[in-house]
């Protein structure tokens, strides 16, 4: 059996509410063994900087550009996710010494692929100081160098931790701030691709409307009713009739569109769109998925559950429907990327990124220098 190598893994999504933790031993291939998880909440303060670096953000030209506060929110960033190892480590009596290597995510503020352009806010090198322990970062720039989309980046991870799942094809949706889909079929070939807004656009409208950070559990979406014009508006998006791979920028859709909409209205509108983009997913998979396997933080939200399964066929369910943990899920694979870059196998592939051959990538920063 070839050696595991146990690895850190930690993600900082673009629902910006915090920082996902995760553990697993791998070989980098077949095997992973998942160990426990947490998640280490920024509080409003941080929060708030991270939504005004996003906007800071759209001025950058080049990738080490860091415009206005940025250079400043980055290495805070970079200190709570050392403070999120260190917090992790002692909770769950994890010897550093044993951890062979950190996956590093940082906080995506500009994902322009287009332009050649992919930014994330974190400082590899000095987390590898602060926590004592090699860091892998930087693990989407590569792909997009090569002419990737540099997203999605998990879709190798799904494979490897759905390998004992008897259903084929199926389909792993990830609903973050964006969301993606895996499409993983009977031979275990990999298509890969943003479906469209997340939980970005409900959280957006909540914040701005009502001072929530959430539609929790999709109670007020499901008290609106959902304006199928708006919608379709929506959908006419030239992002949906483009063959994948593709990616999205957190930002590619206006909330403002909907304003004259009362809270329940809105919330309902937005829910039932990231719905119809997941479901119109299914125009570029050569097969209909058997299974549909949600994570992320949007499967907590029962309406949104409930629009997705009554637009596709055969059964949805979130992560945990499997044996798996849909809270932790990206950073577990943020860990495994980190394992395949130091075994420098590839991480993207033309079907996921549309990357012209398959990539290995991530910057190595070592701990001692």
């Amino acid at each position: 059996m070839s050696k595991l190598m146990r690895a850190i893994g930690l993600m900082s999504g673009t629902s910006i509410d915090g920082i996902d933790v995760a553990l697993i031993d791998t070989d980098g291939e077949d095997i992973v063994e998942r160990g426990p998880s947490a998640t280490y909440p920024y509080d409003e303060t941080f929060r708030a900087e991270l939504r005004t670096s996003l906007h800071e953000a759209k001025s950058i030209v080049r990738r080490s550009d860091r415009p206005g506060g940025l250079a400043g929110v980055e290495q805070r960033l970079t200190a709570l996710h050392a403070e999120a190892v260190e917090r992790f480590c002692t909770a769950n009596a994890i010897d550093r010494a044993s951890i062979r290597v950190i996956g590093f995510h940082g906080q995506t503020v500009l994902h322009w692929p287009a332009a050649g352009l992919t930014v994330q806010l974190g400082d590899g090198a000095r987390l590898a100081a602060l926590t004592g322990i090699d860091v892998v970062h930087d693990l989407r720039g590569a792909d997009v160098a090569a002419g990737g989309q540099g997203a999605p980046l998990v879709p190798v991870y799904h494979r490897a931790v759905v390998s004992r799942l008897p259903q084929r094809p199926l389909a792993f949706v990830n609903i973050g701030g964006v969301a993606n889909v895996t499409w993983i079929g009977r031979r275990n070939e990999l298509l890969a691709f943003d479906t469209g807004p997340g939980s970005a656009m409900i959280d957006d409208w909540m914040r701005t409307k009502a001072g929530e950070t959430c539609d929790l559990d999709g109670k007020l979406a499901a008290s609106g009713r959902a304006h199928d014009d708006y919608v379709a508006e929506y959908m006419r998006h030239s992002h949906f009739g483009a063959a994948p791979p593709k990616s999205l920028d957190r930002n590619a859709f206006a909330v403002e569109l909907i304003d004259e909409l009362s809270l329940a209205d809105g919330a309902a509108t937005l829910t039932a769109f990231t719905a119809a983009a997941i479901a119109r997913a299914r125009e570029h998979m050569p097969a209909e998925p058997q299974l549909w396997i949600v994570a992320g933080g949007g499967r907590k939200n029962k309406t949104l559950m409930s629009m997705i399964a009554g637009k596709v066929e055969n059964a949805v369910v979130p992560a945990e429907g499997v044996g798996l943990d849909g809270d932790s899920l990206e950073a577990e694979a943020w860990a495994y990327l980190a394992a395949r870059s130091l075994l420098r196998l590839p991480i993207t592939f033309p079907s996921t990124t549309g990357v012209p051959k398959a990539v290995t990538a991530g910057v190595l920063a070592r701990a001692g220098t």
